[in-house]
């Protein structure tokens, strides 16, 4: 009986003094999981790395090799909100999951579909825009070609490495032969070459690549894959994509974000910055 009533005790003063532990490192936890998201870093460093790479008119080089286009507009803005600097680093769009991970920069703001196979790498914020896929196509290659032409092994298309545009391509035209670059300028110029019948790229590329070169290109206006567009940032950190989330919603409840988008997407004005 004694016995017993000393293992009662001590069984009881054990969970009292786990109960006693518990809350502080919780705490503890918590204050760690603070300090290791990234924006708890980026305030202290009084910077946002963003990785992203060029492509018209998300991230190109006015004539003084200065970075604008809608991208470079939201992490700008973004910076300013956080009360921090904003460090471009342009990175190839096949590399651009893994150098964040490597922790090369905090966030992708690129122009970024979310998809399932993404999804399984890297987190994402709520989208902050749409986009779909257009085709831009060789004017004299694809003469008298429907949408449907182009599926065919007769064709060949290209499309960027790595992007929803290629996946677009595979899905829309299996039958084609499909040619992966690096970048958008390099697969438009084999487009203008003709090289290739065709490209598929994200939209309005295709329809501001055909209105520039009347002659010699031509887009066709279905859309063959709409996709919602969000920041990138790596897995478990909940503080960073809380905050990125809301400062999302802020923006596009002021009509920011939509102002920025039909200046780029819709409007023209901006084209003698980089002609």
């Amino acid at each position: 009986m004694k016995r017993r009533r000393i293992v009662v005790q001590v069984v009881i003063i054990t969970v009292m003094l786990l109960a006693a532990i518990a809350p502080a490192s919780s705490g503890e936890l918590q204050q760690k999981l603070v300090k290791e998201s990234a924006v708890d870093q980026i305030t202290r460093r009084g910077t946002i790395r963003v990785g992203m790479d060029v492509f018209v008119p998300w991230a190109m080089k006015d004539k003084k090799g200065k970075l604008i286009g809608f991208e470079i507009d939201i992490a700008r803005q973004l910076a300013e909100d956080m009360g921090v600097k904003v460090e471009f680093v342009p990175t190839k769009w096949s590399g651009i999951i893994p150098a964040l991970l490597a922790g090369k920069f905090d966030v992708i703001i690129g122009g970024m579909g979310i998809t399932p196979q993404r999804n399984m790498k890297i987190n994402f914020t709520n989208p902050y825009y749409y986009s779909s896929q257009g085709i831009l196509a060789n004017k004299e290659k694809s003469k008298g070609f429907t949408l449907a032409d182009f599926n065919s092994p007769d064709v060949a298309l290209a499309a960027r490495l790595g992007s929803n545009a290629a996946l677009a391509a595979r899905k829309n035209f299996p039958k084609a032969k499909l040619r992966l670059f690096d970048d958008e300028p390099a697969a438009v110029q084999e487009v203008r070459n003709g090289r290739v019948h065709a490209m598929v790229a994200s939209q309005p590329l295709p329809a501001h690549m055909a209105a520039d070169n009347p002659d010699l290109l031509v887009s066709y206006n279905e859309k063959l894959m709409k996709e919602p567009i969000a920041f990138g940032v790596r897995k478990g950190d909940f503080d960073t994509i809380n905050f990125f989330n809301n400062w999302i919603e802020i923006m596009k409840s002021k009509g920011w974000i939509q102002e920025r988008y039909t200046y780029w997407f819709l409007g023209r004005d901006w084209r003698d910055q980089i002609l």
